[in-house]
């Protein structure tokens, strides 16, 4: 059986505890009641509790949780809540015994990674906390491999994040030994890509449409980078019927980027340099994100000119910003599409005008005053051709062409 399940934690033995997807509606439900039947601050009184007795826990966040006595000593408890998986030694005062819901199961499983046999017998404190970083409150995918002997056992699974094995990962990083040799090999494969590998481009809207897109980065006033909305863009120019939408494609990207920051630590510094190569590039916000090698800029200490495939924008970026990319992430294509504005022309040439550098027929004040027309914008664009560039034109809301304010304030001139 496969499932999609939230690690709700990882026990100090390496135990997974999960809470299946299907199950937080009716887990849900079940906290409302619990919260509104209980709404005393805990047992004051003395009470004599037993090993495995039933009771609802206060946590910290102040709610009242199902909960099972593991071990008793002293003025705390140690006490398990049985729908979340871990455990903590709680005053006797956050307590209250009660029978209610012992007879609904617990919501959470507690799981074993199938044929993985950590290094040493049992999961080291450092593997531990690598799990525990790796998966809390994340959601993975689920595949049974083996039911427990006993209905309280640990369930032995095969897990995936970010469209990776758990079992390959840990044993990419010599925490464990994992059975499946097949699977070390397709984690090889995601670790290095291949030098001549490149991204897609996404499929675009046949000629004539007009869809919505937002402008992500702008050269110049013409050449801008555009992104799709896929779920308002049915007429997909090369899309086929078999082909995943596009729409889930973008939200499996942020997954895969997400669980790849988390473990960005264990991908290789990128050590050779080759243009149009691609990359992990890290931002300015601390984050990992996918791009590609465009030219060495300096040499001492060596700096790459990098572009954000997925925005557009560029950035020169010393080398210990750059890591090899998953394998996984080129299947997705890239988000931003370079796209030239047609239907205006650079202003007469006027010398006393400050220049955008790198394109100076262009002024910087109709730079700045495109930005101000598209920048976090919803727009709309056309498709007018894919050859030599994708040519579009480009509307506000109003249907009105974005550059005719360019034309208005005597930035450009309408080209006929």
């Amino acid at each position: 059986k496969i499932f999609q399940a939230v690690v709700s934690c990882v026990g100090h033995d390496g135990t997974i505890y999960i809470i299946p997807k299907s199950l937080e509606i009716e887990l849900n439900k079940l906290m409302t009641e619990i919260q509104s039947n209980f709404k005393c601050l805990g047992l004051l009184e003395s009470y004599c509790w037993k090993k495995g007795e039933a009771c609802v826990v206060r946590g910290s966040d102040t709610m009242w949780y199902r909960g099972k006595v593991i071990e008793i000593g002293g003025s705390t408890l140690q006490v398990q809540y049985i729908d979340r998986g871990y455990i903590e030694r709680i005053p006797q005062c956050h307590l209250y015994p009660t029978t209610s819901y012992t007879g609904i199961p617990p919501f959470c499983i507690p799981c074993q990674l199938y044929k993985t046999m950590p290094i040493g017998n049992f999961w080291q404190q450092d593997a531990v906390d690598c799990l525990q970083e790796l998966l809390t409150n994340e959601e993975v995918e689920i595949h049974v491999q083996e039911l427990p002997d006993n209905p309280w056992g640990k369930l032995s699974i095969s897990l995936y994040f970010g469209g990776m094995s758990l079992s390959s990962f840990m044993a990419y990083k010599k925490y464990c030994v994992a059975e499946d040799c097949q699977d070390i090999l397709k984690l090889v494969r995601f670790v290095y890509v291949p030098v001549l590998t490149s991204y897609t481009l996404p499929p675009l809207p046949v000629p004539g449409d007009t869809f919505p897109v937002r402008v992500t980065h702008l050269v110049s006033p013409k050449e801008v980078y555009i992104c799709l909305d896929p779920s308002k863009n049915p007429r997909m120019q090369s899309a086929t019927e078999g082909d995943a939408s596009c729409d889930s494609e973008v939200v499996c990207l942020d997954e895969a980027l997400k669980w790849c920051n988390k473990s960005v630590e264990s991908l290789p510094l990128l050590t050779h340099f080759q243009t149009e190569m691609p990359c992990l590039v890290e931002y300015q916000d601390g984050l990992w994100y996918r791009g590609k090698l465009l030219s060495v800029e300096e040499f001492n200490p060596v700096k790459i000119l990098v572009q954000f495939v997925d925005y557009g924008s560029f950035s020169v970026v010393p080398t210990d910003r750059l890591r090899q990319i998953p394998y996984h992430l080129l299947k997705y294509p890239v988000q931003a599409v370079r796209a030239f504005l047609t239907g205006f022309k650079p202003a007469s040439y006027d010398q006393n005008v400050e220049r955008i550098p790198y394109s100076p027929e262009w002024s910087v004040e109709a730079l700045w005053a495109m930005m101000e027309c598209v920048e976090g914008k919803q727009l709309s664009a056309s498709i007018l051709a894919f050859s030599p560039e994708v040519t579009i034109s480009l509307y506000e809301d109003d249907e009105n062409l974005v550059h005719m304010k360019l034309i208005e304030m005597g930035l450009a001139d309408l080209d006929e």
